[in-house]
């Protein structure tokens, strides 16, 4: 998993809440075995004809958003089924970055989707619903629309505004040093060949 870093992207603003994973990525995709490859799968369904033609309606289609590195959505934004084909997508798209806020007792992002983003090396940023609003509304202009992201100093900055965030320490540390859950567990190999040779795989009576 790459280091993740301080960069500029552009915004892709998708205006739906409750965007599940079969939105996503729909099930048809699911064929294939290899995790590579899903990139062109996001979003199928609203993002294609069914000629197999592009829908220009829909947003990632459109100029303003070519190589957009930073999804933003509206709340409960992956939620539906544990497919962690979804965040394959969402990644080998380009996307870095997940926006969307909550709303009452609504979550921004659905408990197994946002693990498995952080899992991946997406951070997803839960901001306030009025400043997803805002964000929406500077998305609406014609012209494509950047945004800086500084996971050391939690901000999400436009040329006019600025957006702090929480996020979890731990994840946090994981994203910085690019460090999944087999290299985490790497980090411990010395206390594993101890255990290892300590302990006796044979069950007793």
């Amino acid at each position: 998993m790459e280091k993740f870093k301080t960069f500029t992207g552009t915004i892709c603003a998708v205006d739906r809440a409750n965007i599940d994973t079969d939105a996503l990525i729909p099930k048809e995709h699911l064929k294939s075995i290899k995790r590579t490859g899903f990139g062109p799968a996001l979003f199928s369904d609203w993002r294609y004809n069914e000629d197999g033609s592009d829908n220009t309606d829909f947003i990632l289609n459109h100029a303003k958003t070519v190589s957009a590195s930073i999804l933003v959505g509206r709340n409960n934004f992956g939620c539906g089924s544990s497919r962690e084909h979804a965040v394959w997508a969402v990644a080998q798209q380009g996307f870095k970055v997940v926006v969307a806020p909550r709303e009452g007792e609504i979550p921004a992002f659905a408990d197994i989707f946002g693990n498995n983003c952080s899992k991946n090396g997406i951070l997803t940023i839960e901001l306030k619903n009025n400043e997803v609003d805002h964000i929406f509304e500077m998305a609406s202009a014609d012209q494509p629309l950047q945004a800086t992201v500084n996971l050391e100093e939690q901000t999400l900055s436009f040329e006019s505004i600025s957006f702090p965030f929480e996020v979890d320490p731990a994840i946090k540390e994981k994203l910085l040093l690019g460090m999944d859950d087999i290299a985490e567990s790497l980090t411990q190999i010395e206390q594993i060949k101890i255990f290892e040779k300590t302990h006796n795989a044979q069950l007793k009576d």
